[in-house]
């Protein structure tokens, strides 16, 4: 059951090179604390680009600071492109504060080999 006003972590990847859900990227979720960082849980978005169900909901959503690690250069190898061995972008982590477990927060990417984008969506 969620925690008071349900609040809830969600995530969504869009494949700008090719214009559609970036479905299949590895991400990796982690907690950031003084004594360094914690691995929470590792997904795959779906073919909508999205993972199943939220990342953290609840009283599992604590107040604090975290990081979404999205694996792009495994997905952009997987999708027929040809990236040099030591890729521009391999790895994209996006470190984040949640102020108000309460709150939704969602974190989208949009992706291409060599860019990426990220805000707080709804």
């Amino acid at each position: 059951m969620a925690g008071a006003g349900g609040g809830r972590l969600t995530t969504h990847v869009l494949d700008t090179v090719h214009g559609r859900p970036g479905g299949g990227v590895a991400i990796d979720l982690l907690r950031c604390t003084p004594d360094g960082r914690l691995a929470l849980k590792s997904v795959r978005t779906n073919a909508d680009g999205r993972v199943d169900t939220p990342l953290l909901a609840g009283d599992a959503l604590l107040a604090g600071t975290y990081e979404l690690v999205f694996h792009v250069a495994d997905y952009f190898r997987g999708q027929g492109i040809t990236l040099p061995a030591l890729p521009f972008l391999d790895i994209v982590p996006i470190r984040f504060g949640i102020a108000d477990p309460a709150q939704h927060y969602h974190v989208p990417l949009l992706i291409s080999p060599w860019s990426y984008s990220t805000y707080r969506g709804s």
